[in-house]
């Protein structure tokens, strides 16, 4: 996690608690005991390596500092060390009471990982998860129990953070920061580390051991520049992160800017809300999942009492509790100690009470259903005969005792600072003002004045990091009191820094896509001021893409910004909803020399659906802000983003139309960028994907490792190809205007199209069903044998004109503008025979080939590699007449184009693209993969390959 060096200076009333009996309960992570073995997967049950354990001995006093209670544990099953992931020979092992840490006894003074119960403490910065669906994740361990994944559980979807969802209310708040919120800053971008879940094969950075392990939460690694690590070794490594071997591709965090008071982390990431989940749509805030609302309380073994505790009075409004499983005969104290476990609080038992009450509890009930009403401990509950046991109440509710004063903790909101915080003592005469003026001089600023300084209460969710700023007169005891009844996690969850009073004008960048194109500023100011009423004193339209339908919007005020960003997205406007996106500013200046950030479009609908967990990889893999899903809004977003960017690549991830797609954009965005060239490559999604065969990129991505593929787009060289202006204009303007489309690999008309067509109606009938490329591919075999009986004579219904003069066509069912060596998967249509009538093919000669197809049969033949296409002409400018209605597909998007004319000639600038690497020759290859590829296409100057 994001620690300061040293945990000792950042660890606060983390010491294990002294004197806990040998009989106290063996309780995991969310409150459940542990059990010998136990059925059941997740937290708790004993699933995971190293459960299962007996307790004998006393409490282990190894790695105190760290916030760990170990103790010596008698084993029943095989168990694997924590810290050096070996096998722990004999019976015995150290086990923390807290985080399950397992461990040998040689290893427990070596131990570096600090205990969960006191984690919060070490975070420089926090940022709060952003979990996504529940899902399952073989051979993974939760982050905060340490158990494995055997159940559904929850994933970070920009960290590699993996949680039960019950450990979620007690995870970490210790995302990566990836960008500037306000006036924190930074000397140097250190490692952010995360635990556990590495390849079985990793080695260690230092001493280049193994360092991975499939048994154990084990091994460190930074989620910024991948080095992994023993967690031994990591103090040998220095702080500071360089970003690794994606340093070029990484947009640095200090180079983002975005004030994100009012959204949260999906709405920041632009994350679909179907991939992240509100807490009470499934998965439990409050740690709910082991016995929430309507779940039925396991039965405890015959020698123990199962007991439901809650932490405070929103834990009882809300009827959310973990279960704690103690023997019957367990004092009062033994209760309390472990009931104070199971919600990981770390202070000392003798400053609280366990208040009984009556089930099922009701709201309101937490204040005088205590003591008030049964006036007797757990102990006393217990210990009057079986059926008095019975008759008493389960449920009981933690409280902190009267103080009359505190030990506060105050950080410091500024980073550059020599003392992780600073400790101060209240009473019921201190208030926020009087706290600033104390510590002030404790931090070396008392040279200023206190009216320059407030005080910030922060909440540090694992789902979100809650900021508050106390007024000046609020009495802080009092605050501390109203917390601990509320919740006494969320006390522990709880931070109070001491921030510099600014006059921060808030600005936040709201773009609203699917309005009508073709409107003025003032025609887009009015449509909004009508659909959503913004309010002309906080917000300014800054950008606007009239062809695009698209306005940026500059909001000056946190509330407002976020009631506009709700209002947009349930706003339809002329029958089309509108997009709303929270974008960042990218500080262009702050760019380090070397670095040419890689901006990433997916097209999560492309070819066999693997686009979602592409987007998840290359969030955790890039920084999120360079990320961005073409379903949410279109490549317009991720453009203005990056248009202030000297220099930026940019990687997409679909079939050919989404290239197309993404090309088309540039064309339009050019005259607005810095960069106005930037080089393209390609991760193929579709189905046919020639253009990917064509510059190396394969016939389509199956799995590969997304760290291999992004190492390729960094290595790969800088190629030309040139782009076509398809005008389309039909006789009866009035029932179908002139439009423009944009092509790079071929145009088809007729037979290839129509073949097109049909399979583009059956993946829209029934989209979940198109999820394997063998699939699709399979599709349109059974779409082209349907068509194999039918012909229409297309040479009959077309007249082609090439550089002004009429071209006799042959008897053909298909006409075929091709750009690139490589067409219906990888097919070869023009053929590598000598031919002294054409020049020889190239994707940069400026020059489209016309080839023709006489029906099924025959397209058949030219993709099993045994004929060609019929060659009729080359040249730079062609005019097609249709004579009726025919199918038309340009780059794999088919329609139906109506009579009229089709004229085809270059765009102008060619477009710069990746060519990968060339690779070691293999044995075996395709052979129509192999000619896709020796497509001739000459290369970019060195000063062109990092545009």
């Amino acid at each position: 996690m994001a620690a300061e060096s040293g945990a000792r200076a950042w660890l606060g009333g983390g010491s294990p608690r002294a004197g806990s009996p040998a009989s106290s309960p063996d309780l995991g992570r969310g409150g459940r005991a542990r059990s010998e073995p136990g059925p059941g997967p997740g937290p708790g049950s004993g699933a995971g390596p190293g459960s299962g354990p007996e307790r004998a001995g006393a409490r282990w006093p190894g790695a105190a500092a760290l916030g760990h209670s170990f103790r010596k544990v008698m084993l029943t099953k095989p168990t694997f060390c924590h810290l050096c992931s070996d096998f722990i020979w004999g019976l015995a092992g150290f086990l923390c009471d807290a985080c399950n840490f397992m461990s040998h006894e040689k290893c427990v003074r070596q131990v570096k990982t600090p205990c969960t119960s006191v984690a919060p403490s070490l975070v420089r910065v926090p940022v709060a998860h952003c979990f996504g669906p529940r899902g399952l994740y073989k051979r993974k361990f939760c982050g905060v129990c340490r158990r494995s994944l055997e159940a559904p559980a929850l994933r970070c979807e920009v960290c590699e953070l993996h949680v039960h969802p019950a450990c979620v209310p007690f995870a970490c708040s210790d995302c990566r920061q990836c960008h500037r919120d306000g006036h924190r800053d930074h000397d140097m971008h250190q490692h952010h580390w995360r635990e556990g879940n590495l390849p079985s094969a990793a080695r260690c950075e230092v001493c280049r051991k193994a360092c991975g392990s499939s048994e154990v939460l084990s091994g460190l690694r930074c989620e910024w520049c991948g080095v992994q690590v023993h967690t031994a070794c990591s103090s040998a490594l220095a702080p500071e992160c360089t970003f690794g071997q994606l340093r070029s591709l990484v947009l640095p965090p200090a180079c983002v800017r975005l004030l994100s008071r009012s959204f949260s982390k999906p709405q920041l990431f632009r994350i679909s809300e179907r991939a992240c989940p509100e807490p009470d749509a499934g998965d439990s805030e409050d740690g709910g999942d082991p016995a929430g609302p309507g779940r039925e309380v396991p039965a405890p073994e015959s020698n123990k009492q199962a007991l439901r505790i809650f932490d405070g009075s929103d834990a009882v409004h809300r009827n959310r509790f973990l279960v704690v499983s103690v023997p019957r005969p367990a004092r009062s104290e033994e209760v309390l100690e472990a009931a104070l476990r199971a919600y990981h609080l770390t202070e000392d038992p003798r400053g609280f009470e366990l208040q009984a009450l009556p089930w099922p509890p009701q709201a309101g009930c937490a204040g005088a259903a205590g003591k008030a009403e049964s006036g007797r401990t757990p102990e006393e509950e217990g210990g009057r005969g079986p059926r008095a046991r019975e008759a008493a109440p389960e449920a009981w509710v933690i409280r902190a005792l009267p103080r009359t004063q505190d030990v506060l903790k105050i950080y410091p909101a500024w980073l550059k600072v020599g003392v992780a915080y600073v400790s101060i003592r209240v009473t019921p005469e201190s208030s926020a003002r009087s706290v600033v003026q104390e510590v002030l001089p404790l931090l070396g600023r008392q040279a200023e004045g206190p009216e320059s300084f407030q005080l910030e209460e922060v909440l540090m969710g694992s789902r979100q990091v809650q900021r508050t700023v106390l007024a000046e007169e609020e009495p802080v005891l009092d605050r501390l009191r109203d917390i601990r009844q509320t919740s006494l996690r969320q006390m522990s969850q709880t931070r109070f820094y001491v921030a510099e009073r600014k006059a921060e004008v808030p600005r936040v960048s709201l773009f609203v896509g699917g309005l009508p194109p073709g409107l003025s500023l003032q025609e887009y100011g009015s449509l909004l001021d009508e659909a959503v009423a913004t309010k002309a004193e906080l917000v300014t339209l800054s950008h606007v893409y009239s062809s695009q339908g698209a306005v940026v919007l500059e909001v000056a005020c946190f509330a407002e910004a976020e009631r506009l960003y709700m209002l947009v997205r349930d706003t339809a406007v002329h029958g089309r909803l509108l997009t709303a996106l929270v974008l960042p500013d990218v500080l262009h200046a702050k760019l380090p020399p070397d670095c040419c950030p890689l901006l990433v479009f997916v097209n999560p609908k492309s070819g066999g659906l693997k686009g979602r967990d592409l987007l998840c990889s290359f969030r955790k893999l890039l920084n999120p802000h360079q990320v961005f899903e073409l379903t949410n809004g279109g490549p317009l977003p991720g453009l203005h983003v990056f248009a202030q960017l000297p220099r930026f690549r940019v990687l997409v991830c679909g079939g050919d139309g989404t290239v197309g797609w993404v090309l088309a954009a540039l064309e339009e965005m050019r005259h607005q960028l810095a960069c106005p060239e930037p080089a393209v490559a390609i991760l193929p999604l579709g189905t046919g994907n020639d253009l990917g065969r064509v510059l190396r990129w394969g016939p389509g991505y199956s799995g590969e490792d997304p760290l291999a593929v992004l190492v390729s787009v960094d290595e790969a060289d800088a190629v030309l190809v040139d782009r076509w202006t398809i005008l389309l204009d039909a006789q009866e303007a009035d029932l179908e205007p002139p439009k423009i489309v944009q092509m790079s690999n071929y145009c088809g008309i007729g037979i290839d199209a129509e073949l097109s067509l049909d399979f583009h109606q059956a993946r829209e009938e029934e989209p979940s069903k198109f999820t394997s490329r063998f699939h699709n591919k399979g599709v349109y075999v059974r779409v082209g044998l349907q068509r194999m009986s039918q012909a229409r004579g297309l040479h009959k219904e077309i007249r082609l004109q090439v550089e002004q003069q009429e071209v006799e066509l042959p008897s053909i069912e298909g006409l075929i503008f091709i750009n690139i060596p490589s067409w219906g998967s990888g097919a070869d249509l023009w053929g590598s025979d000598s031919d002294s009538r054409f020049e020889k093919p190239r994707m940069d000669d400026g020059l489209l080939e016309v080839v023709g197809v006489t029906g099924v049969m025959h397209m058949g033949q030219v993709q099993g590699g045994l004929r060609s296409g019929i060659r009729i002409a080359q040249g730079a400018y062609f005019r097609v007449t249709l004579l009726k209605a025919t199918p038309v597909q340009v780059d794999g998007e088919p329609w139906v184009q109506a009579p009229g004319h089709m004229i085809i000639s270059a765009v102008g600038p060619k477009v710069h693209m990746l060519r990968k690497a060339k690779q070691k020759p293999k044995k075996a290859g395709t052979p129509k993969d192999a000619r896709a590829e020796e497509g001739p296409a000459p290369e970019v100057g060195p000063k062109e390959r990092r545009r």
